[in-house]
């Protein structure tokens, strides 16, 4: 690789925060952005997964920190961004990706079931651009205001899926606070983007191949990624690192010129 490319992707030196890190996309996105040389700052509610995510990343040879932070407490978030800066003294990148999702029809959603996935969700990113925002504004002596801040949408933010309306509403959300936050904090160099995945192999994911036990029901789940399989133009589904990768791009240097923008590696599923 030329030295002139290798320095577009190399994140030796900067600070990422990782939010929902215990698994899926935030841990792989966590592993690859330490891989690419960031020190790696990863929260979850999820003690034992963020401590194996913490492992992973360490046998890597990466440098990371764990905290606990629920992400729909303003308060926790901007406890996470105050870690971060005690530990570091900077955050260079900052990507909220913790989620979560009902799958009920609208007739029968309760209110709480409606505000505990928008805490999360919506509020839980706002929360984490405006945390982030802060920091990465006031960057502190001898260091230049910037940053990038990734957003995780969805698919089902610009697609009427049934059983996932809840989650669709925040994702839509996200997609239009990604453009205004990024139209606020691009003055300030800091860019702001999206990540709109189609299916991806994940715990959360794999919540619709579940029985009535929540384990997974192998036949459901070869139906539903034969289904999945035959939207794509590519004949094929997502796993976390197709995620991380973009999560990667955002992140570096490679991608100064891009804020305001939705991504979506999702097959082919979706061409908005």
């Amino acid at each position: 690789m030329q030295p002139q490319l290798e320095a577009e992707f190399d994140l030796a030196g900067r600070v990422a925060v990782i939010t929902g890190a215990a698994s899926g996309i935030g841990r792989e996105t966590a592993r690859t952005l330490a891989e690419a040389g960031a020190a790696v700052v990863i929260a979850d509610i999820d003690a034992a997964g963020l401590a194996e995510t913490a492992s992973l990343v360490e046998q890597a040879g990466g440098r990371v920190a764990t905290r606990a932070c629920n992400v729909a407490s303003r308060a926790e978030v901007e406890a996470l961004a105050d870690a971060a800066m005690s530990l570091h003294g900077r955050v260079d990148c900052w990507v909220n990706v913790a989620g979560i999702l009902v799958r009920q029809m609208i007739l029968d959603v309760r209110e709480e079931d409606l505000d505990r996935v928008v805490a999360v969700n919506l509020k839980g990113v706002y929360w984490g651009i405006a945390a982030a925002g802060r920091v990465m504004k006031d960057a502190g002596p001898g260091r230049k205001p910037g940053g990038s801040i990734i957003n995780l949408s969805s698919s089902g933010g610009e697609s009427a899926i049934p059983m996932l309306s809840v989650y669709s509403l925040t994702k839509a959300a996200v997609n239009a606070l990604t453009r205004t936050a990024a139209r606020e904090l691009g003055p300030f160099g800091i860019r702001v983007n999206a990540i709109a995945p189609g299916w991806v192999d994940t715990p959360l994911g794999n919540g619709a191949f579940h029985d009535g036990r929540g384990q997974i029901d192998p036949e459901k789940q070869r139906v539903g990624l034969a289904q999945r399989e035959a939207t794509s133009p590519l004949g094929i589904t997502g796993v976390p690192r197709d995620i991380a990768l973009a999560a990667l791009y955002l992140a570096a240097d490679a991608s100064r010129f891009m804020t305001g923008q939705i991504m979506r590696p999702n097959g082919g599923v979706s061409m908005p």
